[in-house]
């Protein structure tokens, strides 16, 4: 274990590249969580399809993300698009992020569509609304309020699923520490120095999603 002094030194001198790493690991999460929304409104609409087979192309779908390790999706992401086509590791990373997050985005919002009373259709199709319509500007609204508690977790357990990056040689957080630790033959500090950032990432996520399921539950 390295002594205190050292620790709080590297931790300094680390500063730079810690921080731009950092900056890359939210850029990161916050792209991976925007794509998995998008992925998961739409497999969460199938699910609730009055057409079955849509409903077993989402149950296909979150069962391979939640029956497979996500470092293997991003392998097979990374490396299966580079054999057709050279793609950045970032965007490699963020969409297989995205496709991880959107399998458990679309059970969230499965849940709340749900949630909302069936009598809020109905009173919109009364009003000469389509299926769709109503869904649009009665449902869905309400369904994103209820999910933006469980959507800030989510947005935290991205934030630390962003780390495996590292294994396709992305310079997040992750992948900055273990080559900083082995190039200068001190890998414990340095992983006791990314623990820091994450912490203090993961706190202030933390505060944020604290902070708005206080300000829904006042609205309710």
């Amino acid at each position: 274990m390295p002594s205190i002094s050292h620790f709080i030194e590297t931790l300094i001198n680390s500063k730079g590249l810690f921080l731009e790493a950092m900056l890359w690991t939210l850029k990161l999460t916050v792209v991976s969580i925007l794509i998995g929304i998008v992925f998961g409104l739409f497999f969460a609409l199938l699910k609730i399809s009055r057409v079955k087979v849509f409903g077993y192309l989402s149950d296909i779908y979150v069962f391979l993300v939640r029956g497979t390790p996500l470092i293997v999706q991003i392998f097979i992401l990374y490396f299966g698009f580079s054999g057709i086509f050279l793609i950045p590791d970032f965007w490699a990373a963020a969409l297989a992020l995205a496709f991880h997050n959107g399998a458990y985005i679309a059970e969230i919002f499965r849940g709340t569509i749900q949630s909302i009373d069936k009598g809020q259709m109905e009173a919109g199709r009364s009003l000469g609304m389509t299926r769709g319509l109503a869904m649009r500007r009665i449902i869905l609204p309400q369904a994103f309020k209820r999910a933006l508690p469980p959507l800030g977790n989510q947005f935290i357990i991205g934030l630390k699923d962003s780390s495996l990056a590292a294994f396709i040689s992305m310079n997040e957080l992750f992948n900055v520490a273990t080559t900083l630790g082995s190039n200068n033959f001190d890998e414990m500090t340095y992983l006791l120095i990314v623990a820091v950032y994450y912490l203090v990432l993961v706190a202030l996520l933390t505060i944020v999603v604290s902070l708005v399921k206080k300000r829904l539950a006042v609205s309710e």
